[in-house]
């Protein structure tokens, strides 16, 4: 197990080295940060102190190494630099301002160029949403497509098998931000008045008198079937077909032999051992929906990471783009990480090596 972990650690910082290095050459030649910063009407003493402050006055080599150093877990800053940038962590060295220090800390993503906040803040906010978002959505999703599954493989060759199939080739086909338009209409506007349901909405609303916030979860239900339905789809067919693979081995015939009734042998032994090209899909799909909820959060209005990205495209803001990009994949990252370990516990067939 310990061996299988410290694998799937080494390939999970190569992937995330890979994202640093596209991130960053991609972004860096969109448009200068600091007039940006300033608008148009900055002068030229004010860009450079901002160009100096960003490192843009240095070679793209030397941005590139500073920028490596920034995001990365550990680090080698000076005394000056870590009071500078507030960074959050453990550090080794001298006292004095020009001094290295070595260090373990939270990768430091930068600061809004907008709000002026650090990026791992703007994101930590946001990520409360999308990670209710993407439960939800699994939720209804793994519920709603294993059931159809098993009743598909259990009916096979009837219109409820044929019906099932129908409606998931079409989930599947249908782009998310194409089924929140549609859903959206119909739910929201159309039959408001019979549903009740707003056609957006974050998690939280705000009291106009106190200002405190309180959960709202009744703005949930719409964005998270939109979100759930590819899913939804693509497990009830893995189900249906691994539900048919596993109920013509021999060890079914055995149960039914052994005078075990139809529901124990289809849930107890059939279901189980049929499971992990699904849990594949459930943990791979987990990790999609929260790095790539962009359109359903900006179409339902709901505060995730999505929303704050497509915000921060809008204005140009590219610290926050570039940490919502390595943000996201990283939690791809650890999520499939998760998804290994998860298949020994769930099938005791795996050998972990």
């Amino acid at each position: 197990m310990l061996q299988l972990l410290i694998k799937r650690l080494l390939y999970g910082i190569l992937v995330l080295a890979g994202v640093v290095v596209v991130v960053f050459f991609i972004f860096q030649a969109f448009a200068d940060p600091a007039r940006l910063i300033v608008g148009q009407t900055g002068d030229k003493k004010t860009l450079d102190n901002i160009r100096k402050e960003l490192y843009l006055d240095q070679p793209k080599w030397k941005q590139f190494v500073l920028y490596v150093n920034d995001v990365s877990p550990i680090s080698i800053y000076t005394k000056k630099d870590i009071e500078d940038k507030k960074l959050r962590g453990f550090f080794i060295g001298g006292n004095k301002p020009n001094s290295y220090n070595f260090g373990i800390k939270v990768p430091y993503l930068r600061r809004s160029y907008q709000t002026k906040k650090d990026v791992i803040d703007v994101l930590l906010e946001a990520l409360p949403g999308t990670i209710m978002l993407a439960i939800a959505a699994m939720f209804f999703a793994t519920i709603a497509g294993i059931f159809l599954g098993v009743v598909a493989a259990i009916k096979q060759n009837t219109w409820l098998d044929t019906s099932s199939i129908f409606a998931s080739v079409i989930g599947i086909s249908a782009p998310s931000f194409f089924m929140a338009i549609v859903i959206g209409y119909v739910f929201g506007i159309v039959l408001h008045s019979f549903t009740g349901l707003p056609l957006t909405g974050s998690w939280f609303n705000i009291d106009e008198t106190t200002g405190a916030r309180y959960l709202t979860l009744q703005n949930l239900i719409l964005p998270a079937i939109t979100l759930g339905i590819r899913p939804l789809s693509i497990i009830a067919q893995l189900t249906r077909s691994s539900m048919l693979d596993v109920m013509n081995q021999d060890y079914i015939r055995t149960a039914y032999a052994k005078g075990l009734s139809r529901n124990k042998v289809i849930y107890r032994h059939a279901l189980r051992n049929a499971l992990n090209p699904v849990v594949t899909a459930i943990t791979g799909w987990f990790a999609e929906l929260l790095a790539g909820a962009f359109f359903v959060e900006y179409i339902f209005g709901w505060q995730g990471l999505g929303k704050v990205t497509v915000d921060a495209l809008e204005k140009l803001d590219y610290p926050v783009v570039m940490g919502s990009v390595l943000f996201a994949a990283t939690i791809f990252v650890l999520v499939n990480i998760f998804a290994d370990v998860l298949y020994g516990m769930i099938d005791p067939r795996i050998k972990m090596k």
